[in-house]
């Protein structure tokens, strides 16, 4: 019998982007190289070049970030992969935050990756537009547990939109929502508060304007089942089929993002390695937040994936 993984794969989502992320692997691994060229004839300009140069404005934009954050990611899986013979650990779990629940859609052959490119731009796009009709920001809260963050919400007509770990909690709301909740947080003792540079209250009631709209999208979409169980973030637990995994992207837009909980479901399962896969570091962090004892690996650019490839040689 085959001994069952104690690995998982977990993909990062809006914020961890940066100008020239990809641009390494692109020029020394095909298998990268297939996943940026077919992401940029999939929609028809060249989002690779975005990703290699920028500039930092045009990137960061909702619409053309959520597809760079997940071209990027597959990049990085895939190159892993080629560097490491197929000797890379396979998962036993797939996750991602927020926007890299759409990565590990692909990664679990749930969705394929120009669909999954399409999709996300349209997320992008109709995210930016509820963030112009119902003006929002979002809020990290360092330092308080949730029993403490969800009174403050009460509070301040807030939504908590992310549970990361263990004394991080983000929260959502109209901009003088956030000023109280800021103040309220303040007074309770929140060791530091970090406005995110993102359009809008995401996560939110807020964004209940594009949920039919959105609905609509994901119709024209096919999916499959999972290969591999994929940890919803809005549920943490697996999502089992196409009408479930439909259910939780809708879902997902305005819904509190469980991700300490994701963790926690599956350590409790057997997972002892996480292997964060795409740009920046964030989720590893977390990830050690949550539960100290497991083992993290990034996969997020050339050093990583020479290193696997090191590895696989000398082996």
């Amino acid at each position: 019998m085959a001994e069952i993984s104690k690995t998982a794969y977990v993909f990062p989502g809006q914020g961890s982007q940066s100008v020239g992320m990809g641009l390494d692997l692109y020029r020394r691994y095909s298998l990268a190289r297939e996943v940026f060229d077919e992401a940029d004839a999939t929609l028809g300009f060249p989002l690779s070049r975005l990703c290699f140069e920028g500039p930092e404005e045009e990137l960061t934009r909702t619409d053309n970030v959520q597809p760079a954050i997940l071209v990027t990611s597959i990049a990085c899986l895939r190159a892993a992969q080629q560097a490491s013979n197929k000797d890379l650990p396979s998962p036993s779990f797939v996750a991602g935050h927020s926007l890299g629940e759409y990565t590990a859609l692909v990664a679990a052959n749930a969705l394929n990756l120009g669909d999954a490119v399409r999709l996300v731009r349209e997320r992008g796009r109709l995210m930016y537009k509820a963030g112009q009709k119902n003006a929002g920001g979002m809020l990290a809260i360092i330092g308080l547990d949730i029993d403490t963050a969800e009174d403050i919400c009460l509070h301040s007509e807030s939504t908590i939109s992310n549970i990361n770990c263990p004394g991080q909690i983000v929260i959502s709301g109209a901009a003088d929502a956030l000023a109280k909740a800021s103040k309220l947080a303040r007074m309770k003792g929140a060791r530091r508060l970090i406005p995110l540079k993102v359009s809008g209250a995401f996560h939110s009631p807020l964004m209940k304007p594009i949920i039919a709209e959105f609905g609509e999208v994901i119709s024209n979409f096919t999916f499959h089942p999972p290969a591999i169980p994929l940890i919803a973030n809005v549920t943490a637990q697996p999502l089992t089929n196409v009408d479930a995994i439909k259910e939780e992207l809708l879902k997902q837009l305005r819904h509190c993002i469980q991700w300490q909980p994701s963790i926690e479901y599956m350590t409790h399962n057997g997972i002892t390695s996480f292997y964060e896969i795409g740009p920046g570091r964030v989720l590893s962090g977390l990830i050690k937040r949550v539960d100290p004892r497991v083992q993290t690996f990034n996969i997020s650019g050339i050093e990583d994936v020479t290193q696997l490839e090191n590895s696989a040689t000398s082996n």
